[in-house]
């Protein structure tokens, strides 16, 4: 026998996944789930729902809701930064969570979310993304030194330098003078898959507009090229102001393929603001 379970189809810059509301729906087992998801090509953008992955919501011991996502290879990601203000939005506008400002467990720890609210709709959301970590061990990457930024690597056919950022999740950021030119389809999963990343790494390539300003294509661990990712975004602007392109402290644009964030990388933690918006809502028989 199938079963039908609801599902809302929603997206942070284009990054859009397949929600499934676990407060007031049973739901799978991941594992069960992905398999399902996968087999029926619900990922498929001409033949199923289309999405970069799915994503779990969650009730929370410690928090006002948990968050599990997971990738179209059935591997999980520790945060994704798009899903976590989706996640915001929906738990505000079903009156599940209906509070301003909500915490939201993830696997890279909680994160802090202050809801931007226009006549009852989530319009956007700030997160608090937490600290950017440098150490190579805290990524991880396989190199020598304090901080690995704008370090030549020759992973590929020719060499790049790279500035490796954890948000939770591993990235290496490359600047690059004509991202339209940068052939991600074929350089991403080298980079993503090459053997200092033992956990392998997010891959972006960032192209400095103006001081504060950046324009950003995202290879996901995992997923492939999307047309934004949260915290690649931060790792991005991190990366940029590391390499002295951009300033700590002040609002830096971020313009990925499906939208812009608005990132602002402190001592304290990094913060991220962007939309959030619904598609539409469903039943998928599994």
């Amino acid at each position: 026998m199938r079963t039908k379970l609801p599902f809302i189809k929603m997206h942070g810059c284009g990054n859009d996944y397949i929600y499934f509301d676990g407060f007031t729906t049973d739901i799978p087992s991941p594992d069960a789930l992905s398999e399902k998801l996968h087999e029926r090509m619900m990922y498929d953008r001409h033949k199923g729902i289309g999405s970069d992955g799915f994503v779990l919501i969650l009730p929370d011991a410690d928090a006002d809701a948990k968050m599990r996502m997971f990738n179209p290879d059935g591997s999980e990601s520790a945060m994704c930064g798009n899903a976590v203000r989706c996640i915001g939005k929906y738990l505000y506008e079903t009156d599940i969570v209906k509070k301003p400002r909500m915490s939201i467990a993830t696997l890279s720890g909680n994160k802090e979310l202050e809801l931007i609210v226009k006549d009852e709709t989530v319009t956007a959301v700030r997160v608090n993304m937490g600290l950017a970590r440098t150490k190579p061990h805290e990524i991880p990457v396989n190199l020598p030194g304090e901080a690995i930024v704008g370090r030549e690597v020759n992973l590929t056919v020719k060499p790049y330098e790279i500035t490796c950022v954890s948000m939770g999740n591993p990235h290496a950021v490359i600047f690059y003078e004509d991202i339209d030119h940068f052939d991600l389809q074929i350089i991403g999963p080298i980079i993503e898959n090459a053997s200092i990343f033992p956990k392998r790494t997010n891959v972006e390539v960032a192209q400095m507009i103006s001081r504060n300003h950046i324009r950003m294509r995202v290879w996901e661990r995992g997923t492939g090229e999307t047309m934004a990712c949260g915290t690649g975004a931060c790792a991005t602007a991190v990366a940029a102001v590391l390499m002295g392109y951009c300033d700590k402290g002040t609002d830096i644009r971020c313009v990925l393929r499906g939208g812009e964030l608005i990132i602002n990388y402190t001592d304290e933690a990094v913060y991220m603001t962007g939309d959030c918006v619904k598609v539409f809502e469903g039943m998928v028989e599994l």
